[in-house]
């Protein structure tokens, strides 16, 4: 008796742990893993791990080196020298960088040199603001070095009103070294101002060292070229669109051969490349891209000599995200990977069979001491009798016999993929551990369902995307296990906007709503957003082209604004202040006529944020506004307080 008490007393506190959920303060405690990179000598996985210190609103990074067959990590000060530095030209001659040069004049003092205290912006073009920065006059440029003499540095874009890397997500990978040492090729759109915000025509140019010249190498292709790179022998491949001005347009793997240009994975429309990596012998090509509502990894074959198509095979299969490639070792790649229910971790990949072995366990005693979230594939038929794929999250203590409130989910993009994501803000295990079931669509406009599939919410904003959402929710709302009288409805960007469009359509199937970053109205928001050649691809143009049928419909059939009349929900509103893409009028119109009307509402105003939501302090007042809105107007329990309904 005496053996069986003490087992149970010292399981009881992993019982209780067992029973503890995902809050917001513990997912910003969690470790938030990057692979740097496989050592020089091979035999080491190099990666950091960035944790948030909430008080001080920063984070913290450490550097560990894993053996890349597994082991016991061990914290290091000198990760960079582990590492090929990838800036550094191949004979060890010259160094990359890059840094801001001034080429235009715009400030107030820039004009007027002795009123030093004008913070005035003077423009004469478009393109004045980008993201979440106005527009200063200075570019990213990039600097070739010959080592030892700093003295000596060039400015390759010199003269030049445009940017390397790319604002506002481009990095080093923007630029990189031919195998040969004599050449740089780098990534920009040589076009500024409203030529700028109208084309997503960026180029590949590679420099001669020697010459001091570039020469534009994708001169003939319209849509983005990013992402150049180079196998060991040379062959150059990049990420590649064909349509100017479609930011989502198709995205392959292209390379450059002595018969031409072949695109790799022209072959498979089902596949819209997110990533990849040369294999180390320069025969074959690593990629990860969405497939069915997961990122998977793939290879392509490369020999270099014909134009033919070539094969590609699935290396990996399963309910997870392949999110990079860290490197690869002999038969096996690192990578990193995420799940619904997991943050970041590396893994070691058999390229032969797929099967795959964890690395590192940063998280693990964060996961082990809460309940686990049941994520379930479904495939909901639509009104164009089409099969959407739906995921359906369950809370960790999920009981089929009782009735749960549940959210139905908007991804932004549009053509956004709704995947085994992980993030660190709509955190479906978050969302689900507060007692909520999620819904989450793959509706019209996401990747890795077909070409047509994703092109189809192209200029249709608010049409078959929307029946999509609905579809979802109604199959969904079926099971018996739901609360029809509990539904939500919440997202972000083009997920804001599908939440203010559908809080004047759903025919009362909601009672809350929450909306951050939305499109509100279509006109006003033409008229401020940065990137105009989004707006012209997927609403079709200005609202002043009488004669543009396709912008003309959007305007007058898609904007939410236009519904507003039908509004009858409360409705909680998120708006940053440094949104430039969705701006400040946005979130402000569409709380101003919520209140107006008299409904139940609340604006969150982030002055200092942009798209997104950065600031950790600031993250957990969303988490924690989210889920106090949800239980004033979708708790988890029936309005007396009492357990969930039973459903029998």
């Amino acid at each position: 008796m005496k053996k069986i008490l003490s087992t149970f007393l010292f399981l009881a506190p992993l019982l209780v742990l067992s029973q503890n959920k995902m809050t917001p303060e513990l997912l910003w405690k969690l470790g938030r893993v990057n692979g740097l990179g496989i050592s020089k000598d091979g035999k080491y996985v190099v990666y950091s791990v960035s944790t948030t210190d909430i008080e001080t609103n920063k984070s913290k990074t450490k550097s560990y080196i894993i053996p890349v067959t597994g082991g016991t990590a061990i914290e290091i000060s000198n990760a960079d020298s582990l590492l090929n530095n990838k800036k550094l030209s191949p004979d060890s001659s010259y160094f990359l960088s890059n840094k801001e040069v001034k080429e235009k004049k715009i400030s107030g003092s820039d004009y007027y040199p002795d009123l030093t205290k004008s913070n005035a912006y003077i423009y004469d073009n478009l393109d004045q603001r980008h993201w979440d920065t106005w527009e200063d006059g200075k570019f990213d440029h990039v600097f070739v070095t010959p080592v030892g003499k700093p003295e000596e540095e060039k400015d390759i874009m010199a003269g030049e009103p445009y940017d390397c890397p790319q604002k506002p997500f481009g990095g080093d990978e923007d630029y990189v070294w031919n195998p040969d040492g004599k050449h740089v090729v780098y990534v920009t759109k040589k076009k500024f101002g409203k030529d700028y915000a109208l084309s997503t025509n960026t180029d590949l140019y590679e420099y001669d060292i020697s010459t001091g010249t570039s020469k534009d190498l994708t001169e003939e292709r319209k849509g983005y070229d990013i992402n150049p790179s180079f196998s060991k022998d040379g062959t150059l491949a990049w990420l590649g669109m064909e349509r100017e001005g479609y930011e989502a347009d198709k995205q392959d793997i292209v390379a450059s051969t002595g018969l031409g240009v072949v695109n790799l994975t022209k072959q498979r429309d089902d596949i819209h490349v997110e990533g990849f990596k040369w294999s180390d012998d320069g025969r074959n090509i690593f990629f990860w891209a969405p497939v069915n509502g997961t990122l998977q990894l793939f290879e392509v074959d490369y020999t270099g000599a014909t134009q033919k198509l070539p094969d590609i095979r699935q290396i990996t299969n399963g309910n997870f995200d392949i999110t990079g490639i860290v490197g690869q070792t002999g038969n096996v790649l690192i990578v990193s990977r995420t799940d619904m229910n997991h943050a970041t971790e590396l893994y070691a990949v058999d390229i032969g069979n797929g099967n795959m072995k964890k690395l590192t366990y940063v998280n693990d005693s964060v996961y082990n001491s809460i309940g686990k979230c049941k994520t379930e594939r479904r495939w909901v038929m639509t009104t164009d009798n089409k099969k959407m794929l739906v995921w359906v999250i369950y809370p960790p203590d999920f009981d089929s016999t009782k009735k749960y409130p549940t959210l139905l989910y908007c991804q932004g993009g549009p053509q956004g993929a709704l995947t085994q994501f992980y993030s660190f803000r709509w955190n479906f295990q978050l969302m689900a551990s507060e007692g909520y079931i999620v819904v989450a669509p793959n509706r019209r406009g996401m990747p890795g369902h077909g070409t047509k599939w994703n092109e189809q919410i192209s200029k249709d904003w608010g049409g078959q995307a929307m029946k999509d959402y609905l579809s979802a929710i109604d199959a969904v709302s079926k099971e018996k296990f739901v609360d029809k009288d509990r539904l939500g409805c919440v997202g972000a960007s083009y997920g804001g906007y599908s939440v203010y469009m559908l809080a004047g359509i759903h025919h009362n199937r909601f009672k809350t709503f929450i909306a951050h970053d939305g499109v509100f109205d279509l006109k006003s928001w033409y008229g401020t957003t940065e990137e105009l050649w989004f707006a012209n691809w997927d609403i079709g143009g200005p609202y002043w082209d009488k004669n543009n049928a396709a912008a003309q419909k959007s305007y007058s059939q898609f904007s939410p604004s236009n519904f507003v009349d039908k509004w009858n929900t409360p409705i909680m509103i998120i708006q940053g202040g440094k949104d430039y893409r969705v701006p400040i009028e946005q979130g402000l119109q569409a709380f101003q006529a919520a209140q107006l009307k008299g409904i139940k509402s609340k604006l969150l105003y982030l002055p200092d944020e942009n798209h997104w939501v950065s600031s950790a302090q600031n993250a957990l007042i969303w988490q924690h506004e989210f889920f106090k809105w949800l239980d004033e107007t979708l708790p988890a329990k029936d309005k007396k307080g009492e357990d969930d309904k039973k459903a029998f």
